[in-house]
């Protein structure tokens, strides 16, 4: 046995577990791919068989968000719903000094009053195409393992630029079961996107950090866009049918969503590494950037309004990253993540075709975690901190790589990928210059506290002057927060790059030999060695347990199932759902501070509305971040409910599911029909999402 697994197997009381890959997963686990949805265990659990027309109608009414998220049509004529904390980012980039929706809500009672989001890009899943032999039949027993790497990169360049050429559509390679699988995922693409309704934060995430990743809730956390295509709505043949009763206790529900990533199937000492190097310093990043944004919103409302989404972001990651990270410091949790490499391995090892096959491969992770460690403090602080830092880093990137062989590129700049990558670069979304500054000095500082003042790195970027004026010289002098401007030096490629004078493309041109060179080293000895050895634990799986689970999440559609249902909490119970009354009584009980005043319209409104309606649910269906905004569905496929949130004890799910306390948090479609209809006098909106024809004019 590795000298790892004996030093783990030493610290660990390795007691009987339920082995993920020796027992097959009950129904409510899994973020399955709808190509292999776990058809028997739903059959045999819940006499439930999803049929292919009603698995294509849920993937064709299911969206992603661009900006991290899930989302869903509700409606013919191109209605979507998803979070308002998904939707946040095109809300404050709205907003302005005078008219900010993030605090005071937005509703458009006409299509013409709808708002043009800046950069919103949503994605709907139109086709997928296991591309696996192509893209592994390009690598030959003979190559190295960087050759290997090279030669599955151009491979899957090829297999999306003639998908792109082909179909028009957005085409990605997604590998799945750690390289052992590629599928060819084919996306319709929305740009003309237009906010519809959003409702005051304060609502919508009620309770503010404090409630936040918890349960019992009581969050009205929901926003609503519009696709549109060539200036009129998105005519959405597949969308979900609104059922205002929502689901019951002990029903059986489904979350069709995009799940950003998990780490269930890497190895043992990759969820040490986690453990020992990532979480700490990523916590520790949280805390440093939280604490200069609070400082910065402290200086005034419109610093404030400016700061609001980042310090969301931020107090979000951190709180799920500390959650994860207690998970991993859980010696129950790591004595069945231990157990099960165990099993895996020892199946392997007893199979001499299997052991020669797959068994190199645990090792070879092991020496690649070993050669991160030695950069990990470089890779982790070279870093500039920045909007602008980063579109002078984008066209830098793009004149140099923009002359190689499309297979040879960078992924954003292969020409499968240009199109998303312009329409990034090129958004029309305010840059704020004070926070931009203050963040790239902070970020300077703590680059020189960890890595000193002689690296070369930092010797480059600052010279003889500190972080506080290099960062003022730069940002008082780019002109890259104007689109046009970046918009012209892509066009110009290398030619207008070489003739610019902005002092942050100056930068990013000196500072692009060591990004070049680091991410050699790290593609040569590290990402070529675990994509090699990924491949071939995953095929040791499939040796020992076949095709009969799923792959870690990928931001791809997965389906969720899972029933509605309450959980053991703090000695007592939780109840499967929240009303209306337990919002005005959590209001009444924090004497409405702060965190959990109402907005006005719903301490004006209280008398209006039903109270007993049901605000918020929990269900075991399995999600991590990027399922937000996700629609619940019912067995008929009708909306049931939104997801927002995971409760505290869902954090570890990351590494491990556990049915008995991990749950999604979502909004009782009940509870936005009400507040729709009796606070935002959004009666229309109501009406569109329940079916009710239009009255005639």
């Amino acid at each position: 046995m590795h000298k790892v697994l004996r030093k783990a197997a030493a610290i660990l009381l390795v007691v009987a577990v339920v082995v993920f890959w020796i027992v097959p997963s009950v129904a409510h686990e899994g973020m399955w791919t709808f190509d292999n949805p776990p058809r028997k265990k739903l059959k045999e659990e819940f006499g439930f068989e999803p049929t292919q027309e009603w698995l294509d109608h849920i993937r064709l009414s299911s969206v992603r968000v661009g900006d991290g998220g899930s989302g869903s049509f509700v409606s013919p004529n191109g209605l979507i719903v998803t979070n308002h904390h998904v939707a946040l980012g095109q809300i404050q980039k709205l907003s302005s000094r005078e008219k900010n929706y993030v605090a005071e809500g937005f509703f458009a009672r006409t299509q013409e009053e709808e708002l043009k989001c800046p950069d919103l890009e949503l994605n709907v899943l139109i086709s997928m195409e296991d591309v696996t032999v192509r893209v592994l039949g390009a690598v030959t027993p003979t190559m190295s393992q960087k050759e290997a790497l090279d030669a599955r990169k151009a491979a899957i360049a090829q297999i999306t630029k003639e998908s792109t050429e082909k179909t028009g559509l957005r085409s990605d390679i997604v590998a799945f079961y750690q390289g052992s699988e590629f599928w060819l995922y084919r996306y319709k693409t929305y740009t003309e996107v237009r906010l519809v309704m959003a409702p005051e934060q304060a609502i919508a995430f009620y309770g503010g950090d404090a409630d936040n990743f918890t349960y019992p809730r009581y969050d009205l956390d929901m926003t609503f866009f519009r696709a549109y295509e060539d200036g009129k709505p998105v005519s959405s043949r597949d969308y979900l049918k609104w059922n205002s009763a929502g689901a019951s206790d002990g029903e059986l529900v489904f979350v069709s969503g995009h799940p950003g990533s998990t780490n269930r199937l890497q190895t043992y000492a990759q969820t040490e590494y986690q453990r020992d190097f990532t979480y700490p310093i990523r916590i520790k990043g949280y805390q440093r950037s939280l604490a200069l944004l609070k400082k910065y919103s402290a200086l005034g409302p419109e610093q404030a309004r400016q700061a609001a989404g980042q310090i969301f972001g931020i107090e979000n990651g951190l709180k799920a990253s500390s959650g994860e990270y207690e998970g991993l410091r859980d010696k129950n949790l790591m004595a069945e993540k231990f157990a099960e490499e165990k099993d895996l391995r020892e199946k392997i090892n007893a199979n001499p075709e299997w052991k020669k096959a797959y068994g190199w491969a645990w090792d070879s992770v092991n020496t690649a975690i070993e050669r991160s460690k030695s950069r990990f403090q470089q890779s982790t602080y070279r870093k500039i901190r920045g909007r602008l830092f980063g579109f002078a880093s984008q066209l830098v990137q793009y004149a140099t790589e923009i002359k190689k062989p499309n297979g040879e590129r960078l992924s954003p700049y292969q020409d499968a990928n240009l199109a998303g990558t312009k329409f990034r670069l090129f958004s029309r979304a305010p840059v704020y210059p004070e926070i931009e500054e203050l963040q790239l000095a902070d970020g300077l500082n703590e680059a020189l506290e960890q890595l000193g003042p002689n690296d070369p790195w930092l010797k480059a970027v600052l010279g003889d002057k500190t972080p506080e004026i290099t960062a003022k010289e730069l940002i008082g002098g780019t002109k890259l927060a104007d689109p046009e401007l970046r918009k012209a030096l892509f066009d110009g490629g290398e030619a207008a790059i070489n003739a610019s004078s902005d002092p942050m493309i100056f930068l990013a041109k000196k500072l692009n030999p060591m990004v070049q060179e680091a991410r050699k080293w790290e593609e040569t000895n590290v990402t070529a060695v675990t994509s090699s050895a990924g491949e071939a634990i995953g095929k040791a799986r499939f040796a020992a347990y076949r095709n009969d689970n799923y792959p870690d999440a990928t931001f791809t559609l997965r389906l969720s199932p899972g029933t509605v249902r309450g959980y053991p909490m703090n000695g007592t119970l939780a109840p499967f759902k929240t009303t209306l009354y337990g919002l005005y009584d959590r209001a009444n009980s924090f004497k409405n501070m702060s965190g959990f005043a109402l907005p006005k319209r719903f301490v004006d409104g209280e008398s209006k509305l039903t109270l007993s309606t049901p605000l918020n649910f929990v269900s075991t269906c399995d999600i991590i971040g990027g399922n937000s905004g996700s629609p619940v569905v019912n067995r008929n496929g009708e909306f049931v409910g939104l997801v927002f949130d995971g409760n505290i004890e869902s954090l570890p799910g990351r590494f491990l599911y556990t049915e008995e306390k991990n749950r999604a948090v979502s909004v009782h479609p009940a509870a936005m029909i009400e507040c729709l209809r009796k606070l935002y006098d959004a009666n229309s909106l109501a009406d569109e999402l329940e079916g009710v024809p239009a009255k005639k004019k």
